[in-house]
């Protein structure tokens, strides 16, 4: 009987389901980063540069450019919601992505539907990169998307997906960072390897709409008030990962890297890795040239950030497709039996989901850390009004309260404190005296941030101190 309800089409219906429960969690990790620089932008009107208390962060502000129109519909005290809605709807981009890509280069949409769920079922997507407030969902969304049009338009010899491939990558830029165009160019390395593409991508028209993708990001930071420091920031964050090399723990990550991504990409990897082994790939390959190209460019990919002294699994994000591909064509080849104990694996991992968004997760944040942030905030804002407050604590315990504290309060948005003020409190993230007074160390779970005072109102303040709650 349960073998019936499980097809590819239900799991795929119920990994979507799964995503609607965690856009109700309390703020995680550093998602205040964009909640904040949203409200900021948001409700300033200044749409060129990404703030964070009011200070620029030199980094590209598109994320908020989608975040901050759903915010306006459903209200700035929602604007958590906000960015998880834009995280969890280009991850189902990338679903879409996977399966209109499969369907041309494999015309079979039985096997792009196989996909787009293999993809879904990676358990670091699923789990936690899928939903999480940050850029790389819409970073992956927007990168993957150009390689998609890139390698369907130089199939099909179509300038206008060519074209749109540029605008693509361009929107990948604006979201993060410039490692969109080293996907980029790496796709298009690969497929020039190829004859028949060569001849289509080296015409005059092609080689014009790579060059217009370059002036994308050098008209974007001409255009903006900090444009030479946003572009050498964002350069100054790919340099930061390859100095500095301790070679004993790089040695260490040569062989533990590809091990934790197998981990955290399973079921898929190591069930396709589980056929192979056992010579299980009954089915023999169709399309060879496309899964080839697919297993080149996903290797082309991995590679530097394999090789590379520093880099977590979610910088390759934007090949969670590709990867996906690979597998669920190996797992397709399988027959049968290899695609129906896929489907059970990627039911299992939907249901852990299930239970960890509906019951695990929201007992965590009631219990040991979520709520009481929220908490903290109300008390502070209490403690503190009328009295002007501000924050230099950019860690995640002060992100998560500031933006807490932000969305109680939308009208008087917490900011870095101005040069020689003379009145107020400010969140810190030590008990520096030359920045004022200590009145209070707020403790919230393991974490404690520092509240510091100016002004005659400091004798009065009653401490908060630990947050149980």
């Amino acid at each position: 009987m349960i073998d019936r309800l499980i097809t590819t089409r239900n799991l795929l219906i119920l990994a979507v389901l799964s995503f609607i429960p965690t856009l109700f969690f309390y703020t995680v990790g550093e998602e205040g980063i964009y909640t904040i620089s949203s409200m900021e932008m948001g409700l300033s009107h200044n749409w060129a540069d990404q703030t964070l208390y009011g200070y620029k962060l030199a980094r590209p502000p598109l994320m908020n450019w989608l975040v901050v129109p759903i915010t306006n519909i459903i209200g700035w005290e929602n604007v958590l919601i906000a960015s998880r809605l834009v995280s969890i709807a280009a991850t189902l981009g990338l679903a879409l992505w996977i399966y209109w890509l499969n369907n041309e280069l494999f015309k079979d949409k039985k096997f792009a539907l196989f996909s787009s769920l293999t993809l879904l079922s990676l358990a670091d997507l699923l789990l936690y990169r899928g939903w999480l407030a940050y850029t790389d969902a819409v970073f992956s969304f927007f990168t993957f998307g150009a390689i998609a049009t890139l390698w369907i338009g130089t199939d099909k010899k179509s300038h206008p997906l060519l074209f749109i491939s540029t605008l693509l990558v361009g929107c990948g830029l604006l979201t993060k960072a410039f490692t969109a165009y080293v996907f980029y160019g790496t796709t298009l390395f690969v497929l020039i390897s190829n004859k028949e593409y060569r001849r289509f991508l080296f015409h005059p028209v092609p080689i014009a709409m790579f060059a217009f993708s370059l002036l994308l990001p050098i008209a974007w930071f001409h255009a903006t008030s900090e444009g030479s420091s946003n572009s050498s920031s964002m350069l100054s964050e790919i340099a930061a990962k390859l100095k500095d090399v301790d070679w004993i723990d790089y040695a260490k990550r040569l062989f533990t890297y590809p091990l934790e991504s197998l981990l955290w990409l399973a079921p898929a990897p190591l069930l396709a890795i589980y056929f192979l082994v056992r010579k299980k790939i009954f089915e023999p390959e169709s399309r060879r040239q496309h899964f080839q190209k697919a297993l080149l460019i996903s290797a082309a990919c991995i590679a530097p950030y394999w090789l590379a002294p520093q880099g977590g699994l979610r910088y390759l994000m934007p090949v969670y497709p590709l990867i996906a591909l690979v597998c669920a064509r190996l797992l397709w080849r399988a027959g049968q039996h290899g695609h129906m104990l896929a489907l059970h694996w990627f039911f299992g991992l939907i249901v852990f989901k299930m239970v960890m968004v509906l019951i695990a997760f929201p007992l965590y944040q009631k219990l040991v850390r979520g709520e009481n942030y929220a908490y903290a905030a109300r008390e502070i804002v209490a403690h503190t009004a009328p009295e002007n407050l501000y924050a230099a604590d950019s860690r995640s315990i002060g992100l998560n309260i500031v933006s807490e504290i932000d969305r109680l309060q939308p009208d008087r948005l917490v900011i870095h404190p101005p040069n020689n003020w003379d009145s107020g409190y400010v969140i810190s993230s030590n008990n520096n005296p030359q920045l004022g007074t200590l009145v209070d160390t707020i403790k919230v779970a393991k974490d404690e941030t520092y509240l510091l005072c100016r002004g005659p109102s400091c004798s009065a303040y009653q401490p908060i101190g630990v947050i149980d709650k």
